[in-house]
């Protein structure tokens, strides 16, 4: 356990905010990170378009979204590489989102997933939906959730009973 862990990004702020512990799994358990970022297809309602010419801004959406992906996850590949990590990175489409991330993580026999909720509640998550929710619920393996506005700079995971209790008896 701990040896394959998924971090599924949006781009958002709030997003990122799971790495800071995935990166602290990652070192107490020399595990690998994947950074999944899942591309929703474009979905466009332009009433007096030719077929031809709607069928051709969807694949530019579709490429420059996927671009903005590759883009974004190459970036955060290479700086926690810099940091001494071992991170891939895995671009992948669909939806619902929830449906993919699962979908990614048996594909690529991962172990854990880490991520941050986004902090909807009420009508909002009703009408939009959880991913965290959905992946929790439904997931084969452990979820971390980080909830939304949690301060992640320095991470602290604590330690285990029996951790501790090897200390103890190594000072006794």
């Amino acid at each position: 356990m701990f040896k394959k862990i998924l971090v599924p990004l949006d781009g958002s702020h709030l997003a990122e905010m799971a790495i800071p512990y995935a990166l602290e799994l990652a070192s107490r358990f020399e595990a690998e990170i994947t950074l999944l970022r899942v591309v929703q297809p474009p979905q466009l309602i332009m009433a007096d378009v030719s077929g031809g010419v709607y069928a051709e801004l969807l694949v530019e959406m579709r490429k420059q979204a996927e671009n903005e992906a590759r883009t974004y996850l190459k970036g955060l590949q290479g700086e926690l590489r810099q940091q001494g990590y071992t991170v891939h990175a895995h671009l992948a489409e669909g939806e619902p989102v929830a449906e993919v991330i699962l979908e990614v993580a048996d594909g690529l026999d991962i172990d854990t997933i880490v991520m941050s909720t986004h902090g909807r509640s009420g009508l909002s998550r009703w009408v939009y939906g959880s991913v965290a929710d959905k992946v929790l619920r439904q997931a084969r393996v452990p979820v971390v959730l980080i909830r939304a506005g949690t301060q992640a700079e320095e991470p602290h995971v604590e330690k285990s009973n029996v951790e501790e209790a090897k200390e103890k008896t190594a000072v006794s």
